[in-house]
């Protein structure tokens, strides 16, 4: 082997190690948008309280579609 493709060997990444390194990069770069304060709810409590499922058509079509 000559002293350029060892030089070549030694440069390039392998591909496990170029994935390593972007998890690394995309970890911390989530971490810094993180929110420091906390969450409030938006909604009041007769929101929160009232019946959300609703049996229209496209569901009505699913459960016979899927056979429930």
């Amino acid at each position: 082997m000559t002293e350029s493709d060892q030089k070549r060997d030694t440069q390039v990444m392998d591909r496990r190690s170029f994935f390593r390194a972007g998890g690394g990069v995309a970890v911390s770069a989530a971490a810094a948008v993180l929110p420091t304060q906390d969450a409030e709810a938006s909604e009041s409590r007769e929101e929160r309280l009232k019946a959300r499922y609703r049996e229209s058509e496209h569901v009505k079509a699913f459960y016979r579609v899927n056979r429930y």
